[in-house]
């Protein structure tokens, strides 16, 4: 496999960051450019970043002395370093969803983890092991775009990936109904405890649009493609609830479900274990070995036992048991700014890489 020259948009923040520390040794691509807002452009990365490293590893060396150009005026720069560009900043949301297309048409391969495009129909969501067929909608994105190489791919909302992968390998069960409350770390609003003292000792109840990004994204995952575009699916139906939690990384999730095809508990379990998708059959190199862990223990999963199994990309299920509700329920963890964030914004672009689309 060739090397690939990256971009990072918005490497300030706290999943730029992110997408900087796992990037550094990555065998397929390279940073050669990155850029975020105006207040810190003109200054290297390491300048720009004084005092607001969030991560537990260095500064990537390779990566600190970088210039940091802005992310709207210097466009063509960018994207005269890069063969694509990972794209998490914070702006108004009219301002992602130009700055996305405005990369996307200058022939830039856009990999989002912002969620304005997300319910665009020609625009995929992928989960890798889930969905990976949804790329097919790209060459109907290009068609639109009027562009050759350029498209957009967004990856979903952080706290899906703790419960819709568990759901998954059941539905051919006929998967009816889910109920789906997540228990979300403050990374995931993007701070620390030092920035977000509120949450020590505290759970707060609410978070802007989560709930409904919970409830209605998985349609689309599982969805179809259909003259171009992404068909959400109809069922199941989602009840989702949401709370920020006084946890550093890794969302958890109580999770209860019903089935038409009733199934065992070890049915259930067998099925998690020995799922696979096309991230395991490609051998992408930020693929988990194993893609759902499943814990006997009561007490398991937690994220801080649990959430870097294999490097921060395994989900982690624990608890199944029936309910007198629902068919099940059961408890599942993932690392949110790993799996969640930029690792599966970098999975999405593995696959991609591999099925040519930056060539």
């Amino acid at each position: 496999m060739k090397q690939y020259r990256v971009g990072i948009i918005g490497c300030t923040g706290m999943v730029g960051q992110r997408f900087a520390t796992i990037l550094e040794n990555h065998p397929w691509f390279k940073v050669t450019a990155l850029a975020a807002s105006a207040r810190s452009a003109g200054k290297t990365y390491q300048e720009a970043l004084e005092g607001r490293w969030a991560m537990q590893a260095p500064i990537p060396p390779a990566m600190a002395e970088l210039p940091v150009y802005d992310a709207e005026k210097d466009i063509d720069k960018v994207v005269s370093l890069v063969d694509f560009v990972f794209c998490a900043v914070n702006m108004k949301s009219e301002d992602i969803m130009a700055l996305e297309e405005a990369y996307a048409k200058k022939e830039c391969p856009v990999i989002s983890n912002n969620k304005q495009h997300r319910g665009t129909p020609d625009v995929p969501m992928i989960i890798p092991e889930l969905n990976a067929e949804h790329h097919k909608v790209i060459e109907h994105q290009r068609k639109r775009l009027g562009t050759k190489r350029g498209f957009i791919a967004v990856k979903c909302n952080c706290s899906l990936q703790s419960y819709v992968p568990a759901i998954h390998p059941l539905m051919d069960l006929g998967v009816t109904k889910v109920l789906a409350c997540t228990y979300q770390a403050i990374s995931g609003a993007g701070k620390t405890f030092e920035t977000m003292p509120q949450i020590l000792d505290n759970v707060i109840p609410y978070i802007g649009g989560e709930e409904e990004k919970s409830e209605q994204e998985p349609l689309k995952i599982w969805g179809h493609v259909e003259n171009g575009v992404i068909v959400n699916a109809t069922e199941p139906s989602i009840t989702s609830q949401c709370l920020r939690v006084p946890v550093s990384d890794g969302h958890m999730a109580a999770v209860f479900f019903s089935l038409e095809k009733k199934a065992s508990v070890e049915e259930i379990i067998e099925r998690w274990k020995s799922f696979r998708g096309p991230a395991q059959e490609l051998e992408l190199p930020s693929a988990p070995k194993q893609f759902i862990h499943y814990f006997e223990e009561n007490d398991r999963p937690q994220p801080k036992l649990d959430r870097d199994i294999e490097g921060g990309m395994a989900i982690s299920a624990g608890r199944l048991r029936p309910d007198t509700q629902y068919d099940y329920k059961f408890v599942c963890l993932s690392h949110n700014t790993l799996r969640g964030a930029a690792g599966g914004g970098l999975l999405m672009a593995e696959l991609l890489c591999k099925l040519g689309y930056f060539d």
